[in-house]
């Protein structure tokens, strides 16, 4: 029944920070910048991708309430954690880079913005009765087509502070590292989600090769041309 949502946060919908690979150190400025936000970002990044993982946990083998309940902690988690992001991306100042007032405001911008689509998305999971269980499924099915339009959102919130000089200096904190979530898998000897008849009502092959069992995935969908920083959410919103 949870089996697209899942896949939607499987195909890429976590925030992180998926920067560019390390380089030699260019300037104090921009490494001290760095260092100050991933270090206030580090717990938000983990927050979301405890919440991702929660959700689709959750799909393996679970009542349509439990689903209700952990999609709805986890959006509001998620969109916490990016109004987070937003105020230590605002306290850090403007980056020493070009045009980095516009960078910096952006950022805070577009991470509220997210931060208030996640919130509508709880909203839309807390009005569904989940005692109906093919409307339950039906209307989850809305909100996974919602979480797939917040996902271009969560890769563009923070894409002008990974580029460049200041993304390498970012890439090198521990902070704005991919994390691992720290929430465990829900425990089953139930088939994966999907293969239930209750959620294959509904599921079919457009979810393509995402694997809701899988961890949700740190990288966004979107392909760079330099490596990824790899330690980590993304994002984890």
């Amino acid at each position: 029944m949870n089996k697209k949502l899942a896949a939607a946060l499987s195909g890429g919908a976590v925030l992180v920070l998926a920067l560019s690979g390390c380089s030699d150190d260019e300037g104090d400025k921009v490494g001290d910048w760095a260092k100050t936000f991933c270090d206030q970002a580090k717990p938000q990044i983990q927050k979301r991708a405890d919440a991702h993982q929660i959700i689709i946990s959750t799909a393996a083998d679970s009542k349509p309430a439990e689903i209700q309940a952990a999609d709805s902690k986890a959006f509001q988690d998620i969109a916490n954690a990016d109004r987070a992001l937003a105020k230590a991306v605002e306290g850090a100042g403007a980056p020493p880079v070009e045009n980095g007032e516009k960078v910096q405001q952006d950022a805070i911008k577009e991470l509220n913005a997210t931060a208030l689509a996640y919130e509508g998305l709880k909203k839309q999971v807390d009005a569904l009765d989940p005692t109906n269980q093919q409307k339950f499924a039906d209307g989850l099915q809305g909100v996974a087509d919602g979480l797939t339009k917040i996902e271009k959102m969560d890769q563009n919130a923070l894409s002008k502070l990974e580029e460049g000089e200041l993304g390498q200096a970012m890439a090198k904190q521990p902070g704005c590292q991919k994390p691992t979530a720290s929430v465990p898998p829900k425990a089953s000897g139930s088939p994966q989600p999907g293969s239930t008849s209750d959620s294959d009502a509904d599921t079919g092959s457009d979810s393509g090769s995402s694997d809701p069992s899988r961890k949700p995935s740190a990288k966004p969908t979107k392909s760079s041309a330099a490596p990824k920083s790899s330690a980590t959410p993304k994002t984890e919103e």
